[in-house]
């Protein structure tokens, strides 16, 4: 038996995911894990997206400038560096957790590593600071490799765990991805899918929820990206049990 704690979308959102990871008991004050993630009593998983503000507030307030602008280089590199900062105490933390601290690739990370596709804020503010082409900084060569191993999908005891949902598909952020509704849409409108794909239950992100994590209890998901809510996601895991609750701080 296990405890898994789900985290959703970071997107820069880190003294968020700090908070979580400390009031779950996953993280020591001084940002290691504890004997219970160590010795794989307790699973974390972050179902991805750790790069790109989500709005121009954000940016702002990580370069320290109003308003941000994303034509400028210095401002790039700056929010670069800011998230490259955070990126890095945060892959400490995953390294020192012998394994039980899963990162599941999301598509802005992807991005950051490959800039083949340009992603935007919901109000067209684009996320280059992580395009050296475009003025921002590359990713460091250990952090590319670490977003490099990052994995597309965990599974526990039959519960799967991915970014945007339950088919293969969705793992894999090509053309197919982008330009199919059902990407941001299935949990809705296919609710059917995580029990039509074998999955016990599932657990999502890539969707904001508005109203905080969204639990469909007779298609068995949760869609999670609700930390800037300070919500997260417990589940008791076994082969005989599935229970789940929804923390809020």
């Amino acid at each position: 038996m296990i405890k898994v704690i789900a985290v959703g979308d970071v997107h820069g959102q880190w003294p968020e995911l700090w908070r979580v990871l400390k009031a779950s008991a996953a993280c020591t004050p001084s940002y290691e894990p504890t004997p219970a993630v160590i010795e794989g009593r307790y699973q974390v998983v972050c179902v991805g997206d750790l790069v790109h503000y989500k709005d121009e507030r954000a940016y702002a307030n990580a370069v320290g400038v109003e308003p941000y602008d994303p034509q400028d280089g210095d401002h790039l590199r700056r929010a670069a560096k800011a998230q490259i900062r955070e990126l890095y105490r945060f892959k400490r933390f995953v390294d020192q957790a012998m394994g039980n601290v899963t990162v599941i690739l999301g598509n802005h990370d992807e991005v950051a590593l490959k800039h083949n596709y340009e992603l935007a804020t919901r109000g067209g503010l684009k996320h280059d600071e992580f395009n050296p082409e475009r003025g921002g900084l590359a990713l460091p060569e250990d952090l590319a490799a670490w977003f490099e191993a990052f994995a597309r999908e965990r599974v526990f005891y039959g519960v799967h765990f991915a970014h945007a949902g339950p088919l293969p598909g969705m793992q894999y952020f090509d053309d197919f991805f982008y330009h199919d509704g059902d990407t941001k849409t299935w949990w809705y409108k296919k609710p059917e899918l995580v029990q039509q794909s074998g999955h016990r239950f599932g657990v999502y992100g890539h969707t904001v929820m508005k109203d905080g994590i969204y639990i469909d209890k007779d298609h068995g998901f949760a869609m999670i990206d609700a930390l800037g809510q300070l919500q997260f996601l417990e589940m008791i895991l076994s082969e005989e049990r599935l229970d789940y609750t929804v923390t809020t701080l």
